[in-house]
């Protein structure tokens, strides 16, 4: 097993921890920086550092001398490059453990992703892209800035109250090379939900379990005010059945096509529907948190991929599941190169 992009407390390292508690599996891991967390955790029998141009290819080098069966991604942007050149991998027998190229590409795109959902029925907060030029005219307010590639974790994500705030943090984001969308801002009162929907490659659902998000802790919030919260990349909190939640999340999974993993966000509607605002297809950072509930999907997408039968059903054992951060010293003369 080869995870591709293994930084610290990202969805990489989390990864190999849902494998490690499965066991069987020789965890390898690769990353662009010799600084990468996952380089100095023991969980990997072996990690490697590859280069960034030319990167598909260095992987399939690495998967080919390493006799790797299959890879997962560890994050966004190894998941788009591998699915550019998924053939590659695939013509040399190799298992891609992630969902499929076409999706992957177009849930990118934040603004697109949003376009794909309505046009496919899918209840979701009003958004549009702010391309230069384009006018906010009357977009709701309060609403949500954020880049329309690469806000995973709450990056560059702002909470705004008037077009004047709008228009200046639009032009924060072009000024500084990314494309800015505006999304209507959901109230977290009702619940914020982080939702995992495993698909097989037939488009069938394996299973899907869903995390009330808490609060309480610093590590989760990214940005509080008094009429507000932006929660950050780090979810933990209450894992049960959440029936209407799920259902809404394997609806949105079907109506996309998912063929793999799909990570949904979203928060409840005071009508109490789930509505979505950040859709990845990949596992969750949350994964490992899921696993200890009963519900480890890498494992299981894994072992289908591989032709192996499942250790077993992906059952929930309800309850609160936290997390926090963890620290590692390397020496100098430690550190990869």
């Amino acid at each position: 097993m080869l995870i591709a992009g293994i930084a610290g407390a990202s969805l990489g390292t989390e990864i190999a921890k849902a494998l490690n508690h499965a066991g069987g599996y020789d965890i390898l891991g690769c990353d662009i920086s010799p600084l990468a967390f996952g380089h100095y955790d023991e969980r990997f029998a072996s990690t490697f550092l590859v280069d960034r141009e030319g990167y598909a290819q260095n992987l399939l080098d690495l998967c080919l001398r390493e006799q790797v069966d299959c890879i997962i991604p560890g994050g966004d942007e190894p998941a788009i490059l591998i699915g550019r050149d998924h053939e590659l991998f695939t013509r040399a027998g190799i298992r891609l453990g992630q969902n499929n190229p076409q999706l992957t590409e177009r849930l990118a795109h934040k603004g697109h992703c949003f376009e794909i959902l309505e046009s496919a029925g899918v209840r979701t907060p009003r958004t549009r892209t702010m391309d230069p030029g384009t006018d906010i005219g009357d977009f709701p307010m309060p609403c949500i800035v954020k880049p329309a590639v690469a806000s995973g974790g709450s990056v560059f994500v702002f909470f705004v109250r008037s077009r004047e705030e709008a228009r200046l943090y639009c032009t924060y984001l072009h000024n500084n090379g990314r494309t800015p969308i505006l999304q209507e801002y959901l109230p977290e009162d009702r619940g914020e939900f982080t939702v995992g929907v495993l698909s097989l490659p037939d488009g069938s659902c394996a299973g899907a379990i869903a995390l009330k998000r808490a609060f309480h802790s610093k590590l989760s919030v990214s940005m509080r005010g008094p009429d507000f919260l932006i929660s950050s990349g780090y979810s933990q909190g209450l894992i049960e059945d959440f029936p209407a939640i799920c259902e809404t999340a394997e609806l949105i999974a079907r109506r996309l096509g998912s063929t793999g993993p799909l990570n949904i966000q979203g928060r409840v509607a005071a009508d109490g529907t789930f509505v979505p605002f950040e859709i990845n297809a990949r596992f969750s950072a949350s994964t490992y948190l899921r696993t200890l509930a009963g519900f480890n999907e890498v494992d299981w997408y894994v072992r289908h991929l591989l032709g192996l039968a499942p250790r077993g059903a992906l059952g929930i054992t309800p309850g609160w599941y936290l997390r926090t951060l963890s620290e590692v010293a390397v020496p100098l003369w430690q550190v990869v190169k």
